[in-house]
C-alpha cells in the first residue's frame, strides 16, 4: 500500500514538471517596452444567485456588465469586502464580476511586431479573464500574477477599445491553497434554504477581489521571456551567472551588461548563458549588517533577432550568498540573525489591496524598530514589496499560501499537484530578488498526520529542484518528535505561544518551556531554529499590576521572557525571532477575536497617536539602552522616541474616517521593548 501511495505522489510531481511555460518578468518601461496601468475604478457586480452561476449561464462577459443588471463602482486594486456598506458584499462567497473599458494606443494595434499583454498582479482566488467577450485565460490561486497575450483579439476588434472582464471566485475547497470547505446549513428551523458558510483553518480574514494592479504592456515579438540570476563571490570578486530565455527567434544575439549605481559598466558578456565577473564587488548586505545595505547593480539584457528586432529588459541584481550550517544562517559568509516580524497585507477599507503609502510607511517603521527581516505570512506579497526589500536590505522569508492544511484530505494527490504548481509560480516570480533568502512551503500544517511525511518530502524536494541556491522550510507548531516533515527542511521554524494558548496567565513558565522547546528540536534534528511566531494579545489602554492577560503589562512581560531565552539560545543554535505580528489585522468574527488580532509589535499610520512614552517607565527601572542603530548618528533613544510618537499614526481607522483607537493596540512600551531588544543585539559587520 505504501508503494502505491508513493507512486501516486510521484505522479503528481511528474504532472507538474512541465506545467508552467515561460517566464513572469515584472512589467517595466524600456526602450522597447511600454506599460499602461488600467487600475482605477471598475464596474462591479456580485452574482447573488443561489448557485452563484447566473453570470456564466447568462454570459455576462459577452456584453457590457451594466446591461446585465445593477453595477457599482469598485476600486482596483482593493478587496471588495469593506468598500460598500452592504454586509452581503463584505462576507460574500462566490463569483464576482469586474469590468473596465480602456483605450489601447493605436501604435500598439497597428504594429504587427508588438505583443500586447494583459497582466493581473493578483486576484483571489480563482479567476477567468475575457477581452471583448473572448476568453483569454483562467488562473487558480490568489497572490500570484497571471497574464495573457491579447493582441490578436484587439486587432480583430473595431476601434481601439478594450473591454476587460474578470470573474473572480473566492471559494476555498480542500484542494485549494489555502484550503477550506463549504458547509450547507440544512436545519430549516434555524437557516433559510440554500444557506451556507465558508469554513477556514487560518486566522485571518478571507479578503477577496483584484488585489494588485492590472497592466497592459508591450514587448516585441522577439522578446526576452525570462531571466534567471545566481550570484556568488570570492574575496573581492563577484560572479553573476545568468540564463536568458528569448522567444520568437531561433538564434538571437544576447548581450548582457552589468552597471554599478553610478552608471559605470562593471562587466559585460555575450550569449544567452554566461557569467559576469565583477572586480571590487559591492555585496548586497542586510540592513544593519553593513554601512551600505541593499546594494543593487543594474543588469541590462539586450536580445536581437536575425532580422534586427531588439528587446531590452533591465533587472536589479544584488550579489550575495546564502548558506545554512547546523547552527548558523550565513549571508555572505557572515552569521545572520533574523530580528524580524511577521506581516499581513491588510489595511482598513482597502483590505489586501496594494497601497504605496502604506508600504512605504511599513518599511520606515520596520527600519525605525531595527527590524532586519520579515516573513510573508501567509502568502506571497506584492512584487513591489520585494523590490522595496531589495533596495532597503530587508531580508525576506518568502511563503506560499499553504496555510491551514489541517484536514487529512488536503494531503491528497490533487492538493499536492496544485501545491507544486504554486511553488513553481512563486519561485518563477521571486527567484531574482536578493532579499529573498529562504522559501517557506507551508504554515502550521498538520505535519503529524501520516501522509505529511511523503507530502513534504516531495514538496521540499521539488522546490529545491526549482532553486538550489536557497534553503527551504515550513513553519510548524507540531510536536517535535512527531513532525513528519521536519527531516526534509533546512531550517526549523517553530511557532509557540507559551502563557497564552498554553498555560494562559502563567508567564513564570515561559523560560523553562521555551528552553525545552529549543533543546528538543535541536537535539532531534541538529538544524538551526527560528522562533517564527510568538506574542500575546492586548486591549489598548487596559492595565493591571500584577500583569493579567489582555493588559499591556502582560504582553510586555510575555515578550521580555521570550527575549531572555532568545538572548541565551542565539549563542548556540537559535538564528532568529519573528514576532507575531508587525501590525494588527482583521480576522473572521468569533468570540475569541475582538476586531482582529492585536499581537502587533508596532504602531501604524492613519490617525494621530495620543500616548507619549515616559523613559522612566522602562521595565524594572533599568536605564534605557542607547540606540545603536538609528537612521541618523548620535540621536538618543528618548529623543527619537518622543519625536516619533508626536507624529506616528495608526494603521487602522473606522470606515467613516473617525479614529478607531480600539482597533489597534497602541502600546508604545511594547514597541520600545522590542526595539531596545533588537538594537542591543545589532551587529555592524
Amino acid at each position: 500500500m505504501g508503494s502505491v501511495v508513493k507512486c501516486v505522489f510521484l505522479a503528481a510531481v511528474c504532472s507538474v514538471c512541465q506545467s508552467l511555460q515561460g517566464g513572469m518578468l515584472f512589467p517595466i518601461d524600456s526602450p522597447t517596452r511600454e506599460v499602461k496601468d488600467v487600475s482605477g475604478l471598475w464596474r462591479f457586480r456580485a452574482d447573488l444567485s443561489p448557485e452563484r452561476n447566473r453570470g456564466f449561464q447568462q454570459e455576462w462577459f459577452k456584453r457590457p456588465l451594466a446591461e446585465t443588471g445593477p453595477v457599482i463602482d469598485m476600486p482596483v486594486p482593493s478587496s471588495y469586502n469593506d468598500i460598500t456598506q452592504d454586509s452581503k458584499i463584505r462576507d460574500f462567497i462566490g463569483w464576482v464580476w469586474y469590468e473596465k473599458e480602456v483605450w489601447v494606443p493605436n501604435r500598439w494595434i497597428q504594429d504587427q511586431g508588438t505583443r500586447i499583454m494583459l497582466r493581473v498582479g493578483s486576484a483571489h482566488y480563482y479567476s477567468v479573464l475575457w477581452v471583448n467577450g473572448v476568453k483569454m485565460t483562467e488562473h487558480e490561486g490568489g497572490h500570484l500574477p497571471f497574464e495573457a497575450d491579447v493582441g490578436g483579439v484587439l486587432r480583430q476588434s473595431t476601434g481601439s477599445t478594450c473591454r476587460i472582464t474578470i470573474a473572480v471566485n473566492n471559494t476555498l475547497t480542500l484542494e485549494t491553497l489555502p484550503p477550506g470547505t463549504i458547509q450547507y446549513m440544512n436545519d430549516r428551523t434555524r437557516y433559510p434554504s440554500g444557506y451556507f458558510i465558508q469554513n477556514i483553518n487560518f486566522d485571518f480574514f478571507n479578503y477577496a477581489g483584484i488585489h494588485r494592479s492590472v497592466l497592459l504592456y508591450t514587448t516585441p515579438k522577439v522578446h526576452i521571456d525570462d531571466i534567471t540570476v545566481e550570484t556568488t563571490f570570492s574575496d573581492n570578486i563577484g560572479l553573476v551567472s545568468y540564463d536568458v530565455s528569448v522567444l520568437g527567434s531561433s538564434k538571437p544575439a544576447v548581450k548582457v551588461t552589468l552597471s554599478a549605481k553610478d552608471g559605470r559598466c562593471v562587466a559585460s558578456a555575450n550569449g544567452s548563458r554566461g557569467a559576469l565577473k565583477v572586480t571590487d564587488v559591492n555585496l548586497w548586505w542586510p540592513y544593519l549588517m553593513h554601512e551600505n545595505p541593499g546594494y543593487l547593480y543594474s543588469m541590462e539584457v539586450q536580445a536581437t533577432s536575425e532580422d534586427g528586432q531588439t528587446d531590452v529588459y533591465t533587472l536589479p541584481v544584488g550579489i550575495r550568498t546564502v548558506q545554512v550550517t547546523s547552527t548558523q544562517f550565513l549571508i555572505n559568509n557572515k552569521p545572520f540573525y533574523f530580528h524580524g516580524v511577521n506581516k499581513h497585507e491588510d489595511a482598513d477599507i482597502r483590505g489586501k489591496g496594494f497601497d504605496w503609502p502604506l508600504i512605504v510607511k511599513d518599511f520606515n517603521l520596520m527600519k525605525w524598530m531595527g527590524a532586519n527581516s520579515f516573513r510573508t505570512s501567509h502568502y506571497p506579497y506584492a512584487e513591489e514589496i520585494l523590490q522595496m526589500a531589495d533596495r532597503h536590505g530587508i531580508v525576506v522569508i518568502d511563503e506560499c499560501p499553504g496555510v491551514g492544511i489541517r484536514d487529512i484530505r488536503s494531503f491528497g494527490n490533487a492538493s499536492l499537484a496544485h501545491h507544486l504548481i504554486v511553488m513553481e509560480e512563486l519561485v518563477r516570480r521571486d527567484k531574482n530578488h536578493a532579499s529573498v533568502v529562504m522559501w517557506s512551503v507551508a504554515n502550521e500544517p498538520a505535519s503529524e498526520m501520516p501522509p505529511a511525511g511523503l507530502y513534504f518530502k516531495e514538496l521540499v524536494s521539488h522546490t529545491k529542484s526549482l532553486d538550489s541556491s536557497r534553503p527551504v522550510t515550513y513553519i510548524t507548531n507540531s510536536n517535535y518528535a512527531r513532525d513528519l516533515g521536519a527531516p526534509y527542511v533546512d531550517v526549523i521554524c517553530v511557532n509557540s505561544y507559551f502563557s497564552w494558548y498554553h498555560d494562559p496567565g502563567h508567564t513564570e513558565v515561559i523560560g523553562l518551556q521555551l528552553t525545552t522547546q529549543f533543546d528538543n528540536w535541536y537535539g532531534k534534528y541538529q538544524k538551526p531554529i527560528i522562533q517564527s511566531e510568538y506574542g500575546a494579545d492586548a486591549v489598548p489602554g487596559l492595565h493591571s499590576d500584577p500583569p493579567m492577560m489582555f493588559t499591556e503589562e502582560y504582553q510586555k512581560t510575555v515578550l521580555q521572557n521570550y527575549h531572555d531565552v532568545f538572548d541565551q539560545k542565539r549563542k548556540e543554535f537559535v538564528i532568529g525571532e519573528l514576532i507575531w505580528n508587525f501590525a494588527d489585522f482583521m480576522t473572521a468574527q468569533t468570540i475569541a477575536r475582538w476586531s482582529g488580532i492585536r499581537k502587533e509589535s508596532s504602531l501604524g499610520s492613519g490617525s494621530p497617536k495620543p500616548e507619549r512614552f515616559s523613559c522612566g517607565s522602562d521595565t524594572g527601572g533599568s536605564p534605557m539602552r542607547q540606540v545603536c542603530c538609528p537612521p541618523g548618528p548620535g540621536i538618543p533613544a528618548s529623543e527619537r522616541i518622543n519625536c516619533f510618537l508626536c507624529t506616528l499614526e495608526n494603521r487602522k481607522s473606522s470606515g467613516n474616517g473617525v479614529p478607531y483607537t480600539s482597533y489597534t493596540m497602541t502600546i508604545t512600551q511594547i514597541l520600545l521593548l522590542i526595539y531596545d531588544h533588537i538594537c542591543s543585539n545589532a551587529v555592524i559587520v
